[in-house]
């Protein structure tokens, strides 16, 4: 490392070069991950530690988790979580300040709890947190590096991490428009658009490895008398009440989208006709049951027309599963209504 009084020609150099290094990959890529990596193997190139990671903050659990963990004991640390304001690096994390600690043993903020589940020996440390406006979004934390660091490295080092908490919140920014471009602002659930995306790849991937899958079409009944009767803010506080119990219906692998007005398409990936029945029978004795609209002071009944179809045996794309899912949704709505049409089977038993 340079000396106290200043950096050397050689490690300005190298600072402008990690800089640049670092820029680039900011702006050549919206892959955090990506980005990460270079900012943190450009750190660790400068200061050589034995060992550098990258912690998370998981805001709901207040706890820090080890996104990157490069060095003898990534495997174990991968699995490893501390608790905001534990050790070091919680300390940082709960603060949102700086640590430099040259020999751990003589501050009482580090906890052994890790060296003890890598067997490994922390000497010293480097940890500075991630900030963006005023929240900590992570922890980089070196160590065994080198700790006699100058004002001009510590410089470079709050300045890479500035490069790191602007990756994390652009990163942030695009998975929320993302989001927002695939998801119905009325109920939550995935919207039209992104049920043509997800259907297209269900078809690929079922068609290569051999699966089937069933969609459910629910069209709700009646559902235009609520509006008129009660108005359409009480009609989309409803939609909103479906949307909830339909996704409460089905597994971590399944998918709710809304498809328009009051329609509703549920895909169940891997799921034999028989099996998306008894799912189908489930959502419809569900909205059954529901009372809908209590916190408004209203006590809503509901019924729903449904339709359900099969890939690959009553359609083989994703544009004729669906149109076959919806005509035996139709075939309901135009005879019983609140019950099930099967295609290839017809209309469910009562």
């Amino acid at each position: 490392m340079a000396e106290a009084a200043g950096t050397s020609p050689i490690r300005l150099s190298q600072e402008l070069t990690i800089f640049h290094d670092v820029a680039k990959a900011l702006t050549s890529s919206l892959n955090l991950d990506s980005i990460l990596q270079t900012i943190m193997e450009k750190m660790a190139e400068y200061f050589r530690p034995d060992t550098w990671s990258l912690l998370m903050v998981d805001e709901e659990k207040d706890e820090l988790y080890f996104a990157i963990a490069v060095g003898a004991a990534a495997e174990v640390l991968a699995k490893a979580r501390l608790k905001m304001g534990e050790g070091i690096a919680g300390w940082v994390a709960k603060h949102g300040q700086a640590l430099i600690v040259p020999d751990v043993q003589h501050d009482s903020r580090f906890s052994s709890r890790l060296d003890e589940m890598t067997r490994l020996q922390t000497r010293s440390v480097i940890c500075v947190p991630l900030r963006s406006r005023h929240r900590v979004l992570g922890v980089i934390q070196l160590i065994n590096a080198d700790v006699g660091l100058n004002e001009q490295e510590m410089f470079f080092l709050n300045a890479l991490c500035d490069y790191a908490a602007i990756a994390v919140e652009n990163a942030r920014a695009v998975e929320k428009i993302q989001e927002l471009t695939i998801t119905d602002d009325c109920t939550g659930l995935f919207n039209a658009r992104h049920l043509h995306k997800t259907l297209e790849t269900e078809v690929y991937r079922s068609a290569r490895f051999g699966y089937e899958f069933s969609v459910i079409f629910i069209d709700l009944d009646h559902f235009k008398t609520v509006n008129d009767t009660h108005g359409h803010l009480v009609g989309s506080r409803l939609l909103a009440e479906v949307g909830y119990l339909i996704k409460a219906q089905l597994r971590l692998i399944d998918f709710a989208f809304r498809y328009g007005g009051d329609e509703f398409v549920v895909l169940l990936p891997q799921t034999i006709k028989d099996q998306a029945v008894v799912v189908a029978k489930r959502l419809q004795d569900s909205i059954r049951a529901g009372i809908f609209c209590t916190e408004l002071g209203l006590n809503l009944n509901l019924r729903a027309s449904m339709g359900l179809a099969t890939f690959p045996h009553d359609a083989r794309t994703p544009h004729d599963i669906i149109r076959q899912a919806d005509e035996m949704m139709y075939m309901v709505k135009n005879t019983t209504r609140d019950n099930i049409g099967i295609a290839s089977r017809g209309l469910m038993e009562p």
